[in-house]
């Protein structure tokens, strides 16, 4: 063990949860090292930050606790002790002024995620209270994790880890470990899922991860032998691929009788549809597909119009002018609404008033495959909770805690996914600090 006689950490992961578990364990004494596979700290947290770092949502804590679905209430224990008001307050310690946005998402005041993280780094390397974390970067965790001694008393027990790095394999031991190493989103920032058969090989129970606020492939028109496809025509895809639709409606129910309709805007790509209003849908949809094989949902391209209001302007007389110039006319459909409506109904639905006016208040749509997981933006699966205690230390591996995506929680962008993982590593570097003081 180290000769110092502060406890020592390993935490691995130099994400929000790993750092804010380090923040945690710095405060309190403890001898914290970091150690991370990328060149630098906080990749992902950087990438999320180039549109506008949404660092939390503003909405009441009880609204914003059912964000978690099925992992409400466990998460509701991580947020209730630091929760979105608390993600503010922590910011405005690190110098740094929030807003609500319209819809309600919080953000630093120049959007940026940069200067946070800047000032985080800072506050970590020179506390003004507590011990400096250390930082390894280029340091990829390998998977070995043997635990030295029983982990009784923390005067005795320990870990030994080891690393690839550049200059070879390194070992270090310490006397508890974080393990904050991200989902399986986004590999080439380091959330690349390696650490799931590792996990499992020493006892701890971890679900499959799937893709978390993805997009999806629809199912294509059958081909001429009867066979199904995948994708839009080759008309839209050439056309549309990567246009934004506004302003709709997107409903859908499972065979469970779940709900979701919201009003937004999503983007169509070359084999499906993507974006805010898709990814907050994502996990039935995703649910259904992995349980049926498919999920059909439905569009509302004019929600602000009554049923009877859009039958009575399909039913305009259009005079000389193509069926697009009316519609464009009367409803302001765009040559993206058009080209939707084209992949669902025949020609004779078209120039049928009465199905054209119901399709474009309902119109279906079936998809049939998420995207890959490394295009999500977050992953779902990961170490069961119920593999924890209520520290998120591992009942198989006394010492060993774990935070952040790693955990088998999901949430929808927003602000939800970084104040969970932010009170997960609270919660898991008080976990830690109490374990060593016993």
């Amino acid at each position: 063990m180290t000769d110092s006689t502060q406890p020592q950490v390993a935490i691995i992961g130099a994400g929000p949860a790993g750092l804010m578990a380090a923040e945690v364990l710095s405060a309190a004494g403890a001898n914290v090292h970091v150690y991370d596979a990328m060149p630098s700290v906080g990749r992902k947290f950087l990438l999320a930050g180039l549109g506008g770092l949404n660092l939390t949502h503003a909405e009441p804590l009880d609204y914003f606790v059912q964000r978690y679905a099925e992992r409400s209430e466990a998460c509701a224990a991580w947020l209730n002790a630091f929760g979105p008001q608390a993600v503010r307050d922590w910011a405005q310690g690190l110098g740094l002024d929030t807003f609500v946005g319209s819809s309600q998402r919080v953000f630093p005041t120049d959007m940026k995620a940069a200067p946070l993280l800047r000032a985080w780094l800072h506050r970590l390397r020179h506390p003004t209270q507590g011990t400096p974390v250390t930082f390894h970067m280029r340091h990829r965790w390998n998977g070995a994790l043997t635990q030295t001694t029983a982990a009784t008393a923390p005067s005795t027990t320990g870990f030994e880890l080891s690393f690839d790095t550049p200059n070879g394999l390194q070992t270090t031991q310490a006397h508890a470990v974080v393990l904050a190493l991200g989902g399986g989103s986004w590999a080439k920032l380091g959330s690349d899922g390696a650490w799931q058969p590792w996990l499992k090989a020493v006892g701890v129970d971890v679900a499959p991860l799937r893709p978390a606020n993805c997009g999806f492939d629809v199912q294509g028109r059958a081909s001429a032998d009867g066979s199904a496809t995948t994708g839009w025509s080759q008309h839209l895809a050439s056309q549309f691929a990567g246009m934004p639709l506004k302003s709709v409606a997107l409903s859908f129910t499972d065979t469970q009788g779940r709900s979701f309709e919201r009003k937004g805007e999503f983007v169509v790509t070359a084999t499906g549809i993507e974006g805010n209003l898709v990814y907050a849908a994502a996990a039935l949809l995703r649910d259904e597909i992995e349980g049926h094989g498919h999920a059909t949902l439905h569009l509302n391209l004019k929600p602000d119009f009554t049923p009877e209001r859009l039958l009575t302007e399909v039913k305009h007389p259009r005079g000389s002018r193509s069926l697009s110039s009316h519609l464009k006319s009367r409803l302001n459909l765009t040559a993206l609404h058009l080209a939707l409506l084209h992949e669902v109904l025949s020609k004779d639905a078209m120039n049928d008033p009465a199905q054209l006016a119901a399709a474009i208040k309902h119109l279906p749509i079936t998809l049939t495959a998420a995207r890959p997981i490394d295009e999500a933006i977050s992953s779902a699966g990961g170490v069961r909770l119920e593999a924890l205690n209520d520290t998120l230390m591992s009942t198989a591996l006394p010492g060993v805690f774990v935070a952040g995506e790693m955990l088998d929680w999901e949430a929808p962008t927003g602000g939800y996914l970084l104040t969970a993982c932010l009170a997960s590593g609270r919660l898991a570097g008080q976990g830690a600090s109490a374990f060593l003081s016993k």
